[in-house]
């Protein structure tokens, strides 16, 4: 007995490369096996029933050999199916190979075995041994192999295997067809799928499920729904798996009102109290947009898997709700859930939204302690976190450590750099990505034209934009878009119209970024002309981001009127509801426009506590127009805050400047000095032969500072001599020769200089600089503009400045 177990647990197991012919079987597959009554009531038998384990079956193994039952087709045909059914394909062909006179349904159970826990080549070989076998092949073999092609996407062995299975007379066998149909359905062949679905004779419940679900799995969610309906006019009744595979398609076309629906049907019906069924809603809810019947759901749910937490943590995340997802996830935690990858991935996401870096690390570390830090998946949404994060260094050092990295990767860390500035990194890593033979997609793309639209080099976007053209991306929507963004922030605004037009395909996000072009250069009514437009388009619906780019256009070109009458429609017409920047864009309009006592008004009507972007537009509308009481109101609220940045202590020191209460501008650089806030420094860049070059203001460690100089202060005559009067009022305690070399040195001047020294007259100057242009800087860049006869482009952190002949595009008003 020993000998014979050692054996079985230790001969190799069934390989590919030396299966040969079994001994020809001399018991026919139809012949009856006598078994006596009692085999069947032995104990070994009934604990083979009852065995729920590969611990138990080998403890149950002995009793089965001890009693001389091992050679009994019963219990040979049960063992086999056992280990098959525990993933041990190995201990289950020690099994098989041995029986000499095989039954036929021992081949089917191995079969399936092979299919269940091997490849689909395994699977295949082991069927061309049961056809040396002169097996005859039932209906399930077909099935097993046609679901492994479905799950490997193999669409040439499947259509062999469908070729097989009507050679073999089952073509219009329901169970096989629909196998053949969920192939066609996964492998994308989706018109396939339907006709071998339309041939069947007949059709069931599962048949129809299977091609509903097909339609929603390969993004015809309008088709899938419309089988629904026919399934019921066949008197087929949805069942809960009907109802899983048609809610991601409700959740695909945003179809809450049809969601809703269904949600009545599945209580009606029983199905809500099924957690797949519940989780399915959650999701369509989610991605509806609808997060508090989501919220609702959830609280109901009698029982939650982790798929239920997982869709909830990301379904807020997505949703803006990142704080209450980043609860639920530590809720979770709580309730002693094991977390997965995808519950991991939802707390990072929450975490980036947040920017919280703390939270960030507490999740990094607790996948370190899970052992879930090897999956790529995981890793690329950590290096997407540190990057939101501003620690894209660590980002680095996570993507450098990374093996197996994928193209979400490279994508994730391409995106992370262009998102913190670093743009020489993001195109370096482009290059290295495309060296390494990894295929760059549409999101490496859009990552890179990110990086580049923030560079604002005009040869740059030439180049990305001839790069995408020649590997044909230029075709894809989200490319295309990135692409007209890019030209816009360049200064191009009529080559990006031009790539607008052209588009066949155009998303929101699309028209999204022309309107905003088109603000951020002054051409207000071009981006509600163009707004108007998308207002008749039937195929796209404008949303939050659109209304917050034309409600700013109309700021940046004093529409106070249109604005207030956008800002009306957004939430009468379209039933978006108003968010902070909304709220402080509409401050800006009011503000810039002089109607000061309006926009304070306005601020305190607003039904939520105004933010820092509310108070900060009041501040320095107040600034514009110095109007120092408000100012000093809208300060005193906006400190309250406790904003990081000095920017706004800065813009409040300026506006008692230009009142002249230097009492007061002392007082707050103090308190700048006590919380150990800095002023930004004025930083221009301007791109020459293949090289940005950075100046700051008063700066001369340029390679041509004395020539530059030099330079201003000859310019300086000139533009005086044609009326340029400078502004130094902003200056205090220096003589009046040194306020005006302090302005004259700003990195925008020293810039400026820098082009015009180095390029051949006529050449258009392009400057990127990270503040917004000072006034006395604005007017002095009019005359320089009209003495060169040079057009200068600046970009500044709000808009653009188009200067030429003496003008700026602007109208003075910014």
């Amino acid at each position: 007995m020993n000998t014979h177990l050692l054996s079985l647990h230790t001969s190799p197991p069934l390989s590919n490369n030396t299966i040969s012919k079994t001994k020809p079987k001399t018991t026919p597959s139809y012949q009856r096996i006598f078994i006596p009554t009692h085999v069947y009531r032995h104990p070994s038998a009934i604990l083979l029933e009852l065995c729920t384990s590969m611990k138990e079956l080998h403890q149950i193994l002995p009793l089965i050999i001890k009693n001389g039952f091992y050679n009994e087709h019963l219990f040979q045909t049960k063992l086999i199916s056992l280990f098959c059914k525990y993933g041990s394909i190995n201990e289950a062909s020690r099994v098989f190979n041995p029986v000499e006179n095989k039954l036929d349904v021992l081949y089917h159970t191995m079969l399936k075995g092979y299919a269940k826990n091997l490849t689909l080549c395994d699977s295949l070989v082991f069927y061309k041994r049961m056809q040396c076998d002169e097996v005859k092949p039932v209906v399930y073999d077909f099935t097993y192999l046609l679901q492994l092609c479905g799950d490997n996407l193999d669409l040439k062995k499947g259509r062999e295997i469908h070729g097989m299975l009507i050679v073999n007379g089952y073509e219009s066998n329901l169970f096989a067809m629909t196998a053949v149909v969920n192939l066609y359905a996964k492998c994308r062949q989706i018109d396939d799928a339907y006709k071998m679905f339309d041939r069947m004779p007949q059709k069931d419940l599962v048949s129809w499920n299977t091609v509903v679900s097909g339609y929603a799995q390969n993004g015809f969610a309008r088709k899938a729904l419309k089988l629904v309906l026919d399934m019921q006019e066949a008197g087929q009744k949805p069942d809960s798996i009907t109802l899983v595979s048609i809610l991601p398609a409700v959740a695909d076309i945003k179809g809450l009102r049809i969601g809703r629906s269904i949600h009545g049907y599945a209580v009606r019906s029983g199905f809500e109290s099924y957690v797949n069924v519940s989780t399915a809603l959650l999701d369509m809810y989610f991605k509806c947009g609808s997060v508090e019947t989501g919220r609702l759901v959830f609280r109901r749910m009698s029982s939650k898997n982790v798929v239920s937490w997982n869709t909830v943590i990301d379904g807020l995340a997505q949703n803006g709700e990142s704080e209450e997802a980043f609860a639920t996830f530590l809720k979770m935690l709580d309730e002693k859930v094991e977390p997965t990858n995808v519950t991991m991935m939802g707390a990072l996401h929450a975490c980036s939204n947040l920017g919280d870096l703390e939270r960030g690390r507490f999740v990094h570390r607790l996948l370190d302690e899970r052992k879930l830090d090897s999956n790529v998946s995981v890793m690329n949404s950590l290096i997407s976190m540190y990057s939101k994060c501003k620690r894209v260094d660590v980002a680095a050092s996570i993507f450098d450590n990374l093996k197996g990295k994928t193209n979400v990767t490279w994508n994730a860390m391409i995106l992370g750099y262009a998102q913190n500035g670093c743009v020489n990194e993001a195109l370096n890593l482009f290059c290295t990505m495309q060296s390494q033979g990894v295929k760059p997609d549409s999101f490496t793309f859009v990552s890179v034209i990110t990086a580049l639209a923030d560079l604002s080099v005009t040869r740059q976007a030439k180049w990305i934009h001839g790069l995408a053209m020649r590997t044909n991306m230029d075709k894809n929507v989200f490319v295309a878009t990135a692409l007209v963004d890019m030209y816009a922030k360049c200064g191009a605004i009529e080559t990006a119209r031009e790539l607008f037009n052209k588009m066949q395909e155009r998303h929101v996000i699309t028209w999204n970024a022309m309107i905003d072009g088109y603000g951020t250069h002054g051409l207000g009514k071009a981006a509600l002309d163009l707004f108007e437009n998308m207002r008749n388009e039937v195929s796209v619906k404008p949303n939050e981001i659109t209304f917050l780019s034309v409600i700013s256009a109309c700021s940046h070109s004093g529409f106070v009127e249109e604005g207030l009458y956008y800002f009306k429609i957004m939430k009468e017409d379209y039933g978006l509801e108003p968010g902070m920047d909304h709220y402080g864009a509409m401050v800006d309009l009011l503000g810039r426009a002089g109607k000061l006592d309006s926009a304070w008004n306005f601020i305190q009507e607003i039904p939520i506590k105004p933010g820092i972007t509310v108070l900060g537009a009041m501040l320095g509308a107040c600034k514009i127009h110095k109007n120092v009481e408000l100012g000093e109101k809208a300060a005193d609220k906006l400190f309250e805050l406790d904003p990081e940045e000095g920017g706004y202590h800065v813009l409040l020191a300026n506006m008692y400047a230009s009142a002249s209460m230097w009492d007061k501008v002392a007082k707050v650089r103090t308190a700048m000095e006590k919380k150990g806030l800095q002023k930004t420094p004025g930083c221009s860049l301007v791109e020459l032969r293949n090289e940005v070059h950075a100046f700051y203001s008063g700066s001369t460690n340029h390679p041509q500072s004395k020539r530059i100089y030099a330079f201003l202060e000859t310019l300086g005559d000139e533009i005086r001599a044609a009326g340029y009067v400078p502004d130094n009022d902003s200056i205090h305690d220096v003589e009046e020769n040194v306020k005006e070399q302090l302005v004259s040195s700003h990195s925008e001047r020293l810039a400026i200089a820098f082009g015009l020294l180095n390029t051949n007259p006529g050449t258009t100057i392009h400057v990127r600089k990270n503040l917004r242009v000072c006034g006395d800087c604005h007017e002095a860049t009019k005359y320089i503009s009209l003495v060169t006869g040079r057009e200068i482009i600046v970009r500044d952190l709000q808009r653009f400045h188009h200067f030429k002949n003496g003008s700026c595009s602007c109208g003075d008003y910014w």
